[in-house]
């Protein structure tokens, strides 16, 4: 059975942190309105500027005007353009400093100063709600926050702002300004982003800065750079269905129709005349808006990370799949593309070709799964969303500077789990290991094979996995026969000193191999492994907690995807289907194992054992 998601649920969903019109600003008119003398609004006192690259600080003025602008104890030069009042100055690189430094920008008539900014690392927070989840709202927040005397972290929030083109600035008043972290304010730091940049600033004693940039809501589609989307077919095919639907957008059409519901609303209440809607305070939702909504091409990267692209930064680390992963909107496919096309266009964007993303797999929400609900919960989009965001990081062919971090052991109900500090910890682990070269433990395992013994499937790893609690049951795993139906399968490692004793201690046991066997397939062809919403995969990667074992499949049953973006090949009455194909197995497979209880004791003792399998 595929996702569960009630209305109730993607309605909270999409309405979470979603301002009337608020896309309908562009930031660019703003800033080409040339002012007399205005920094990008990206710098505000307490910031951090990226160590180790050039120092890009622009702004704008009155056509041709000179500017000054000193950074410290240095001073460039600039005159402002003689149309648009552009202007840019550029600082050779500074190492890391934890010396609060000045800015002053002057055209010798008006001037702006900003203190307390320190040189060091930033990294941007990218993806939607569970990235943009804060703090003050998560689990041991009061633990966190208690320790949260950093003067070295800072923290920039920017709120929903997506356009249809790409803003020059961000809207003054979707920002937050830079905030030195203490216990008062990193409350409303992202949750995972403190987490992450917490972590980071106390091993390396440089300043850290995180761009608080999610979206609540938003789509991948829109968190691409719209100059990317012409780099593949299938990414092609879907800006054709998007640049469609906005040819045949009207506004006022939109906003008649929406004055005309309002207005029938209020006469139904009976309503007096005075208190009638009028069409002049009609506003439309960006969610309605073709090409601006955050489920759009590119539209929330317009708004809110490509208006700053001529600032360097250190890295990505991105948290996002659930707009993804409801039903007819579940397009591993086109996600897997997207990923890669994401990845690759912020490289171009902020002109680093091995800058550093970490992709934080989509968080395990919703009922957990468990032996009484295997099947029931074993089929699901987030799955799929899961295995895309997975191979679309692989797919950019960097791994050096990329790393896919595992959700699926995370548990808590909901579409916004409030455990957060643990994906913000395991992704700082990462970028210490990977981006950072310290001697922190971070590897990942990979499948090698996938080989038929009988009636088991006998998976080989490059590396140990095992639970972290000293079990030697692997847990997770289904098995389906040629006909395609899954169902729970038992798993054991193969005994390598086979006297008949389970003796972890002497390390008897081949944890690189894992058998498995399900009683109701004979000829099995095919594994899954932490394959649903909230699996039940207790395998660690050398049986450390903070490497979990990414979900995996060894079929190629690819979720039904159709080729046209304007259709949904996952409708209703397909995701009926499945629940009641689902229901079934799954109350099968318990009678069947109650019916052959003791046979299937019996097998499972020597399951693994190697003269059971000679």
């Amino acid at each position: 059975m595929l996702a569960r998601f009630t209305p109730l649920n993607v309605f909270a969903l999409l309405l979470l942190f979603v301002p009337a019109n608020a896309g309908a600003q562009d930031a660019a008119a703003q800033a080409n309105a040339a002012p007399k003398l205005k920094l990008h609004n990206i710098f505000t006192s307490n910031m951090v500027i990226q160590r180790d690259k050039p120092i890009v600080i622009w702004g704008w003025a009155t056509p041709d005007s000179n500017i000054s602008v000193r950074f410290g104890e240095r001073t460039a030069v600039a005159k402002s353009d003689g149309t648009s009042g552009v202007w840019e100055v550029t600082f050779e690189p500074q190492a890391a400093s934890t010396t609060g430094q000045k800015l002053i920008v002057t055209n010798g008539v008006d001037t702006i100063e900003m203190d307390n900014i320190v040189i060091g690392d930033i990294w941007v927070m990218w993806g939607q709600s569970n990235m943009k989840w804060s703090l003050g709202k998560s689990q041991s927040a009061d633990f966190e926050l208690a320790q949260a005397h950093l003067p070295l972290l800072r923290g920039y929030s920017i709120a929903p702002s997506e356009t249809q083109t790409e803003a020059a600035d961000l809207r003054p008043d979707a920002v937050s300004g830079w905030s030195v972290c203490t216990p008062e304010t990193a409350g409303d730091y992202s949750a995972i982003g403190y987490a992450f940049a917490s972590r980071v600033q106390r091993a390396l004693e440089v300043p850290i800065g995180i761009i608080d940039n999610a979206r609540g809501g938003a789509s991948l589609e829109s968190l691409v750079p719209e100059h990317m989307f012409d780099d593949d077919p299938i990414a092609a095919r879907y800006k054709e269905s998007v640049e469609a639907r906005i040819a045949e957008f009207d506004m006022d059409q939109k906003i008649e129709e929406e004055y005309q519901k309002q207005l029938a609303k209020a006469k139904q209440q009976n309503l007096p005349e005075e208190k009638w809607p009028k069409k002049s305070d009609i506003s439309i939702r960006s969610w309605n808006i073709p090409g601006e909504s955050p489920s759009d091409m590119g539209s929330c990267y317009n708004g809110m990370f490509g208006p700053f692209k001529k600032m360097n930064i250190k890295g990505v680390l991105f948290h996002q799949g659930y707009n993804n992963a409801i039903g007819g909107n579940c397009r591993p496919k086109l996600y897997r593309v997207l990923m890669k096309l994401m990845v690759d266009g912020i490289r171009e964007d902020f002109r680093d070709p091995n800058l550093p993303f970490g992709v934080i797999g989509l968080c395990a929400g919703g009922i957990s799964q468990t032996d009484e609900n295997f099947e029931v919960w074993s089929d699901s989009t987030q799955a799929y969303i899961r295995e895309a965001q997975r191979l679309g990081l692989a797919d950019v062919g960097d791994p050096e500077h990329t790393g896919y971090i595992p959700p699926d052991d995370v548990q808590i109900p909901g579409l916004h789990p409030v455990k957060k500090i643990e994906h913000g910890t395991r992704a700082a682990r990462w970028a210490l290991s990977r981006v950072y070269d310290m001697k922190i433990d971070w590897e990942n395992a990979e499948l090698v094979s996938a080989e038929r013994e009988g009636d088991t499937m006998v998976l080989t790893f490059d590396k140990k996995v095992m639970p972290d609690d000293m079990s030697n049951i692997p847990k997770g795993f289904s098995v389906a026969g040629k006909d395609g139906a899954f169902y729970r399968a038992y798993a054991r490692y193969p005994v390598t000193k086979d006297d008949g004793i389970w003796n972890t201690a002497n390390k008897s046991y081949d944890a690189t191999k894992v058998i498995v066997w399900s009683p109701l397939v004979a000829e099995p062809v095919a594994v899954r492994y932490s394959w649903a919403a909230s699996p039940t995969g207790n395998l660690k990667v050398n049986g450390q907690p903070w490497l979990p074992l990414h979900n995996f499949r060894t079929d190629e049953w690819d979720f039904p995807e159709s080729d046209d973006p304007t259709v949904s090949a996952y409708d209703r009455a397909t995701s009926r289907a499945e629940a009641a194909a689902a229901e079934k197995r799954n109350e099968d497979r318990k009678a069947v194992e109650a019916e052959r209880a003791v046979e299937i004791n019996e097998r499972l003792k020597t399951l693994g054992h190697l003269k059971a399998r000679d």
